[in-house]
């Protein structure tokens, strides 16, 4: 009989692939998985009996804005708590770093904290810092082009010089040099808007070489989203690099039906070059207060104002009746401030999650106090709600959404799917269970079905919570495998 660290006994396994299930016995040594079959002749120090749970590889969420809370909160406890084993970090153009602040902290950055947080000059040193707080999840990064911005403009109201453009690619190449996964846009907020798609072409160009990709935050979500996916697609395929769109959606009531359109456009792409997407499971998107998305059609939720903190909580409809001012001059008086925007309809979001392309991401936001529920619970109500009440896809088909097919297009080498010699990255939860709790009235509440969780050989949450010993690392860019 051999030894191993960890024997997971009679696991419904969903290895990640799109494969079918089959029940094996999963052994874990050395923080990989090093043998899988039926009935193994092992001894695990410790044995845990599946009986028929499912098991399959940790998720992956592919959007998240966790850039400083792996650092401050590293128990990230609303990610590991649903399942989540790896977060990317650095999306829709904001990035803990490389950043040094010359001024006011620009919007949205601040979503990821307050000025001081922001202590990470190099790529090199926010890495550090992640290995130092040691987290509970693993942590990829990609670089911000905003953040970039930041650091070589003196105003952001306008595109970069050839100068600025040129010092913003060396921080670039430092950070792809770091094991960065590739560059992030958020072309849709001023910070950023006013770049000339040159300026993005131009620092795109290192990600081909160094085989990393180009994420974006599409200069619109709302009536011009086709010009925008062309844009998209347009500054990978001239670069010949992967473009994966950030939180797919059909913003606005007046784009409602037009996800059928969107995705032929994805689709027309997809025929010629790498490009996917990523969703999260709900109609209502969250980010700051944004004048131009004040839609008085729309029920916003303001989820903070520095002004004005005593209205969280309140639809923008009920603060400005209280104030007897329109809806767009109450906005004016709230910022900065967060909000939580039911602009989407749910057919569109759900056509555009069933869709192969997509992989889910949870854009959730740790640094707000009320957050949007998708922070505790995308996961899990991928697995419960859309898959096994609404039959969007199948098991196999959603596990593969949140693993192998991120694990595949962002270079997360040996993860993502349950193999031999693969790091020991899972999780054990009950597909007739597994449901989310957290809401838009009570957001913070850790998701059901949950049996227990690995990071890197660790058992690091069980259905009694976390087990405090946190295990996760830097992961740094391998080759990507793309999948369409």
């Amino acid at each position: 009989m051999l030894n191993c660290d960890t024997l997971i006994r009679n696991a419904r396994v969903v290895d990640g692939s799109g494969a079918e299930a089959e029940t094996l016995d999963v052994a874990l040594r050395d923080g990989r998985i090093c043998v899988l079959g039926p009935s193994l002749d092992f001894h695990g120090t410790s044995e845990v009996d599946a009986k028929g749970l499912a098991l399959a590889p940790g998720f992956i969420d592919v959007h998240t804005h966790d850039d400083m809370g792996v650092i401050r909160t590293p128990a990230m406890l609303p990610k590991l708590s649903q399942g989540v084993t790896t977060v990317i970090v650095g999306n829709c153009g904001i990035s803990a770093s490389p950043v040094s602040l010359h001024g006011a902290l620009p919007d949205p950055m601040n979503l990821l904290g307050g000025a001081e947080d922001f202590r990470y000059p190099t790529f090199a040193a926010y890495v550090e810092a992640v290995r130092e707080a040691q987290p509970a999840v693993n942590v990829g990064a990609l670089i911000g082009h905003t953040a970039l911005r930041n650091n070589h403009m003196d105003r952001l109201d306008r595109s970069a010089t050839k100068a600025e453009t040129e010092a913003m690619c060396a921080q670039l190449q430092e950070a792809l040099d770091g094991g960065a996964l590739g560059l992030s846009s958020g072309l849709a907020y001023l910070s950023a808007y006013s770049a000339s798609t040159d300026e993005v072409l131009a620092l795109a160009h290192p990600l081909a070489a160094a085989g990393a990709v180009y994420a974006t935050h599409m200069r619109s979500e709302t009536q011009a989203i086709l010009d925008a996916m062309n844009e998209a697609f347009a500054i990978g395929r001239l670069n010949r690099v992967p473009v994966i769109i950030s939180h797919l959606k059909c913003a606005g009531i007046d784009n409602w039906g037009r996800s059928g359109e969107v995705l032929h456009a994805l689709e027309t792409a997809q025929a010629s070059q790498q490009t996917g997407c990523d969703c999260y499971p709900y109609s209502a998107s969250s980010s700051t207060l944004d004048l131009r998305q004040v839609d008085e059609r729309v029920t916003v939720l303001i989820t903070w104002s520095v002004p004005h903190p005593e209205i969280a909580g309140q639809t923008m409809a009920q603060i400005a009746a209280a104030w007897g001012v329109t809806q767009l001059e109450a906005a004016r008086r709230l910022q900065p401030a967060g909000a939580i925007y039911h602009s989407m309809s749910e057919e569109d979001m759900r056509r555009i999650l069933g869709h192969p392309a997509t992989m889910i991401g949870s854009d959730g936001l740790p640094n707000d106090p009320r957050p949007h529920p998708r922070l505790w619970g995308t996961f899990p109500r991928v697995l419960g709600r859309y898959s096994r009440e609404e039959k969007l896809f199948s098991l196999p088909e959603a596990v593969h959404k949140m693993t192998g097919l991120p694990a595949q297009r962002f270079g997360l080498a040996e993860r993502g799917l349950i193999r031999e010699g693969y790091y020991a990255d899972l999780v054990l939860f009950d597909p007739e269970k597994i449901i989310d709790t957290a809401t838009f009235t009570d957001p913070t509440r850790p998701a059901e079905g949950i049996g227990g969780i690995w990071v890197n050989g660790i058992l690091s949450y069980t259905a009694q919570g976390a087990t405090e010993r946190r295990a996760g690392r830097f992961v740094a860019r391998g080759k990507t495998a793309w999948i369409q």
